[in-house]
């Protein structure tokens, strides 16, 4: 690159010669600026990917196996959990009146 004609992009815009960072990002000094050299007449440079390729592969199958873990729960619809005592509707007043651990044979 040479550097009298080289061009400054940053967010798909282009930095002119006379502008200096200030006035196209702002005053805030928290900002940070990642921008790129190019050579003149190249045009804005490719946007990078938000999400790198592992990062993709790694998205994908956790959102596969949260798939497949929501097919076996549809698949599991039975009513078994109703014999579970936290199911049970009147514990609350069994337990108030003391006849909760009463079994009937």
């Amino acid at each position: 690159l040479d550097p009298a004609t080289a061009q400054l992009w940053w967010a798909g815009k282009e930095f002119f010669r006379d502008q200096t960072v200030g006035d196209r990002v702002g005053r805030n000094e928290k900002t940070k600026v990642i921008a790129k050299l190019l050579n003149p007449g190249s045009g804005a440079p490719a946007r990078e990917p938000a999400v790198s390729e592992e990062e993709r592969k790694a998205m994908m199958a956790h959102y596969f196996k949260k798939q497949e873990q929501m097919k076996r729960l549809a698949e599991d619809n039975e009513d078994q959990f109703m014999n579970s005592s936290w199911a049970n509707s009147s514990a609350l007043k069994q337990s108030l009146n003391g006849t909760g651990s009463i079994r009937f044979r």
